[in-house]
């Protein structure tokens, strides 16, 4: 018996691409090999930064086709699934997912020409409103974006999966996908099921599962990242943030939010070791950098009470996602670490991938083609 679409994983891509088939009609079946709330990969946590300080056209679009799914998932638990207490922006590097640099004026002008408030502060109003935090001398202050509640939103797609007529299987390994003329197989530990269409959403495995089937992946990096959470010597309020340090200045761009219960939560930005994700050591990296940063530029913090948290990241050379179709299977990888507030918009595009062959995704997102 042949299945009309298979997605493999189950991280926030796919369970987010099989909600929004649901959404659509489908029945997909959702294969992962590990068990629900598992810290294995890139999805697993209380909050993930959402943050809205994009300059690209593409990164700016899918982020307003994310914001329709995050408002039609609704309120979960008594609450929405993003907390939107803002997000300030500060510092003279290059902004995330830019190809080059952007200036935060330029920043809050995009954000406005879509509808998107964005006000500019200079540092030491900014330091008032905010006096848990320094800043450099121009700040973005974004009010529409903070934080996705992470861990609630992944148990909210799989309850919108299920509730429509799709299925998730945790722990269900995939061994190998293979294309043909008549669709695609999927080999798991159990059995080989056959489909029309596979969408592979599996974060750092992509290049292995992905090997030997002659698709143009670009380079994929997968590092373990390890943030902390700070606890704060001050009540507040607490934005979430972005650093754009000056190349020299820290080992990388900073980022941040706050988690109710854990603290804020502060991290370099794509600076990890690169590990083999079945060997993943768990093992915290630069640490004293780390204090040493919130020393600097959190008063409000307690630079010693640091706890590190891990996951992964599995990014391109130019940190732009891969979201694509070769045949029957259709792929979303590469997310960079800069992936999770773009589930619910990530996940539109990979299903029209898969319902309309006339579909593409925004040409920076796209393979190249021969």
């Amino acid at each position: 018996m042949s299945e009309r679409i298979i997605v493999v994983g189950g991280g926030v891509m796919g369970l987010a691409t099989a909600w929004q088939l649901v959404r659509r009609g489908e029945r997909p079946i959702v294969l992962e090999r590990f068990a629900r709330g598992h810290h294995e990969g890139a999805s697993h946590g209380e909050t993930r930064n959402f943050n809205n300080a994009y300059g690209d056209a593409h990164y700016l679009d899918l982020l307003v086709r994310a914001r329709e799914g995050w408002d039609a998932l609704g309120e979960v638990e008594g609450e929405p699934l993003l907390r939107l207490h803002g997000l300030v922006s500060h510092g003279s590097g290059m902004a995330l997912g830019s190809a080059t640099a952007r200036g935060l004026p330029t920043i809050a002008s995009e954000l406005a020409s879509r509808g998107i408030p964005a006000e500019i502060l200079d540092g030491a109003a900014a330091g008032r409103r905010w006096p848990g935090m320094r800043f450099e001398e121009t700040v973005l202050f974004s009010p529409d974006a903070g934080v996705a509640r992470a861990a609630a939103a992944l148990r909210e797609l799989e309850r919108r999966i299920v509730g429509g007529g799709g299925e998730v299987r945790w722990n269900t390994r995939v061994r190998a996908v293979a294309a043909d003329a008549d669709g695609a197989s999927v080999v798991t530990d159990a059995e080989t099921l056959r489909a029309d269409a596979v969408v592979v959403t599996v974060g750092a495995w992509t290049s292995g599962l992905l090997a030997d089937l002659g698709i143009p992946l670009p380079p994929l990096r997968v590092t373990e990242e390890t943030p902390a959470h700070f606890t704060a010597t001050i009540a507040g309020p607490w934005p979430s943030f972005n650093h754009f340090v000056a190349p020299g200045s820290q080992p990388a761009n900073v980022y941040g939010m706050p988690t109710p219960g854990e603290g804020v939560k502060v991290g370099f930005h794509g600076i990890g070791d690169e590990i083999d994700p079945d060997r993943r050591p768990h093992l915290p990296v630069l640490q004293r950098e780390l204090r040493d940063y919130v020393r600097e530029w959190f008063p409000g913090l307690d630079a010693d009470t640091a706890v590190p948290i891990s996951c992964t990241y599995t990014t391109t050379p130019t940190e732009a996602f891969v979201l694509d179709r070769v045949g029957p299977l259709v792929v979303g990888a590469g997310f960079s670490g800069q992936g999770f507030k773009f589930a619910p918009g990530v996940g539109a595009t990979l299903a029209d991938l898969v319902l309309d062959a006339d579909a593409r995704a925004a040409e920076p997102f796209r393979l190249p083609r021969g």
